[in-house]
């Protein structure tokens, strides 16, 4: 294992803003796992910290393969991370907005091009990411319709679901649609949480990586090939919204099958502590994503369900 600095900016008030990368193997520049971009991303965080852990120990027991080099690089945000704030410090703006990046530009931009510029030849790119709304997630591999996206490959991770977008005009300034206008391979890994540890949806993800790079012939990694994965467009999710504003109390969990009519969540009034609205299922199928704060506004998505094919 090689640690080396990937980026680094000099700091007046602080210690200099450093980016640091992990190297496993030598050879091509085969793959290059990036974790949390924002300073809420813990799980993220945790999550390639893991998987530098294991990677240190395949690499000692000689099973990465000649000729391959591996990058995971846990945080490109540490700064924001170390004051608890989700975006940027100063001027609250999205490092994963701010691909391919500009040597030249803002503060984000200068870190996102620096950044870039480093990991842009890797053949396969992964990303431990966040939704932008609050909430858990059933583990899955989600890809941009960019053009360059390979559901047979994104089948080869094993995760439970293989989740598919169309690409959205913010979308051309994320690091996952970069990647793919270079030409790398490139994947967006959810476990269940953000802010918070998830230990066994960390371990899905860490496994469904070594899987895939064992099929690529870069890693020897014994293990089951995982889950059959299920195909899912994103537009095909059913989105439940609430009516009204209040305190949240969800009644089901991530990965749930529930049937259409069974009640998913309540909101109660903040004040008065009744219940103004009741929540239910428009269809039979499995909570794919759950909102998981106490409050809640009018009109927001909290659940988002795959239905069960008849």
């Amino acid at each position: 294992m090689r640690k080396r600095v990937i980026f680094e900016i000099n700091s007046i008030y602080r210690d200099n803003f450093r980016v640091t990368g992990y190297e496993f193997g030598e050879g091509e520049k085969s793959v290059c796992v990036v974790g949390s971009t924002r300073g809420n991303e813990i799980q993220q965080l945790y999550a390639c910290s893991q998987l530098v852990k294991r990677l240190k120990r395949l690499e000692s027991e000689g099973r990465i393969t000649s000729g391959h080099s591996i990058l995971v690089i846990p945080s490109i945000n540490p700064y924001s991370m170390n004051i608890k704030k989700r975006f940027w410090s100063t001027d609250n703006t999205d490092i994963n907005r701010m691909f391919p990046g500009y040597d030249l530009g803002e503060t984000t931009q200068r870190i996102a091009g620096g950044v870039f510029e480093a990991i842009k030849d890797y053949k396969y790119g992964m990303q431990f990411t966040s939704f932008y709304m609050p909430g858990k997630f059933t583990p899955h591999v989600r890809m941009m319709k960019a053009g360059y996206e390979s559901v047979k490959l994104a089948k080869q991770f094993g995760m439970p679901y293989v989740v598919l977008r169309n690409v959205r005009p913010y979308d051309t300034t994320t690091l996952n649609y970069n990647w793919q206008c270079w030409n790398t391979r490139a994947f967006s890994l959810y476990t269940t949480t953000t802010n918070q540890i998830d230990k066994e949806s960390a371990n899905t993800a860490i496994r469904s990586i070594l899987t895939f790079l064992s099929k690529q012939g870069i890693v020897d990694y014994s293990s089951h090939d995982g889950f059959i994965s299920t195909v899912v467009e994103d537009t095909d999710m059913k989105s439940v919204r609430t009516k009204v504003s209040g305190l949240f109390e969800s009644k089901v969990h991530v990965g749930e099958e529930v049937v259409a009519g069974q009640i998913l969540a309540e909101i109660i009034h903040p004040y008065e502590g009744e219940v103004i609205a009741t929540l239910t299922s428009p269809v039979d199928g499995i909570v794919f994503f759950s909102h998981d704060e106490p409050l809640t506004y009018a009109n927001t998505a909290v659940f988002k369900l795959i239905e069960r094919e008849v």
